[in-house]
C-alpha cells in the first residue's frame, strides 16, 4: 500500500509502505479520510516542535476515519464493513496515570504520526491501517467520513471544556480560531454559555467562528483594541480558551477575563511568558489541556446524533496522492479551516 511520509522539512513523498495482518485483538482498517493536523504542518514546515523533531521517516497523520476490512482473533463487536472513526491514542493501560484514570497523560503513550519517541509512531494517512479493535469507534450511518475523521480535534475541545467546568450561562473568550478554536466555539455554544467571543488575526477562520455560533468575532490584526470594551472593571469573561499558542494573544485577554476566571491553555506554541502579576491580583485559575480519553467516543456520539455539526470546518478534500497540494492548501488561512486527505 502507499502513505504519505515525512522524511525532512518539506521533504514529503507518497510511497510504499508495508502492509500489516490484525493480530489478536486487533482489526485493519481501510482509511478513507484523514485531516492535516496543526502538528502535521510542524513536521512538514520545520521537522518537528520544540525538542520533537524527526529523526526517521514516520508516516504522518491521527484524525482518520474509515472501514474495517479484517479483523483478528478474538475480536468482538467489529466486522468486515464496520464504519469507524479510529482513535489515534494508545495509552499503555499499566502505569500510575493509566491506573488513576489520567489515560490521556501515559508514561507509554503511542500516539499515531508523533515523533515524541524514537522509533517514531507511525501515523495514518495510509491506504490501510492495523490497531487495537479498541480504537476502532463504530460511527452513525449517516455520518460521513469526513466528519468521522474530525473525532480526534472535537475531542482535544471536548477535553478542554471538561477542564473549564461548567460552561452554562458563562461568558466565554475564545483565542485562535484554527480548528481547534472553532470547535471550542461550538462546543461551548452546545454547553449553554451565554456569549462567546471570538479573536483571530485572519477573516476567513473568524466567518466559520460565527458560522459556528460565536455572538461576536474580532480580528485583532484590523482591530488592536477591539477587547479594550471587555477589560472595564476589571474584566468580562469568565472563561478564556487560548487556541493560538502565541503569547501576545494570552497577554491581550487576559485584561478581558474577570476576577476569579479560567483560563484554559488548548494552544502550544512554545515556552511563552506569563503575566504572573495579572494571574494573582486577578485571583484567575489557568488550567491546561491535553489530548483526551473518553471524549473521544463522546466526539463520535455528539456528531452521529446530530447534536454537534462539524460541517462548517470541512474546506478541502484532496486526494492522497496529492499530499503536497493538501498541505499548501491547509497553510492557507485565507481559504482553510479543516483540509483533508480521501485515500480512496
Amino acid at each position: 500500500m502507499r502513505g504519505v511520509v515525512i522524511h525532512a522539512p518539506k521533504d514529503l513523498r507518497v510511497e510504499s509502505i508495508a502492509e500489516a495482518a490484525p493480530g489478536p485483538g486487533e482489526v485493519r482498517v481501510r482509511i478513507e479520510a484523514g485531516g492535516i493536523c496543526g502538528s502535521d504542518l510542524h513536521y512538514f514546515n520545520h521537522g518537528g516542535f520544540g525538542t520533537v523533531r524527526i529523526k526517521e521517516p514516520m508516516v504522518l497523520g491521527h484524525e482518520i476515519a474509515g472501514t474495517v476490512e479484517e479483523v483478528g482473533a478474538e475480536v468482538q463487536g467489529l466486522r468486515p464493513g464496520t464504519r469507524v472513526a479510529v482513535n489515534p491514542s494508545r495509552p499503555c493501560g499499566r502505569c500510575r496515570y493509566c491506573r488513576e484514570g489520567m489515560r490521556n497523560e501515559c508514561l507509554d503513550m503511542r500516539f499515531m504520526g508523533s515523533a515524541m519517541r524514537f522509533p517514531h509512531v507511525q501515523g495514518g494517512f495510509r491506504q490501510s491501517l492495523t490497531v487495537l479493535a479498541e480504537q476502532a469507534v463504530p460511527i452513525a450511518e449517516g455520518m460521513s467520513m469526513a466528519e468521522a475523521a474530525m473525532a480526534e480535534p472535537l475531542a482535544v475541545c471536548l477535553h478542554g471544556a471538561r477542564r473549564a467546568g461548567s460552561l452554562m450561562g458563562k461568558r466565554v473568550l475564545v483565542t485562535g480560531c484554527g480548528p481547534i478554536g472553532a470547535l471550542s466555539v461550538l462546543v461551548a455554544r452546545a454547553a449553554g454559555a451565554a456569549e462567546i467571543v471570538a479573536t483571530d488575526v485572519a477573516a476567513f477562520p473568524l466567518s466559520v467562528a460565527a458560522r459556528l455560533g460565536a455572538n461576536r468575532t474580532v480580528n485583532v490584526a484590523d482591530e488592536r483594541d477591539g477587547l479594550a470594551p471587555y477589560t472595564a472593571d476589571k474584566g468580562t469573561f469568565d472563561v478564556l480558551f487560548e487556541a493560538s499558542g502565541q503569547e501576545s494573544a494570552l497577554r491581550g485577554a487576559l485584561d478581558a477575563v474577570r476576577p476569579g476566571g479560567v483560563v484554559v491553555q488548548l494552544g502550544l506554541g512554545g515556552d511563552i511568558a506569563v503575566p504572573m502579576n495579572v494571574l494573582v491580583t486577578k485571583e484567575l485559575d489557568m488550567r491546561g489541556t491535553f489530548r483526551f480519553d473518553t471524549e473521544f467516543a463522546l466526539a463520535v456520539e455528539l456528531m452521529g446524533s446530530g447534536k454537534l455539526d462539524v460541517r462548517p470546518l470541512l474546506t478541502a478534500s484532496v486526494p492522497f496522492g496529492e499530499a503536497a497540494e493538501a498541505f499548501r492548501l491547509a497553510l492557507d488561512r485565507t481559504q482553510s479551516m479543516k483540509v483533508q486527505m480521501t485515500f480512496a
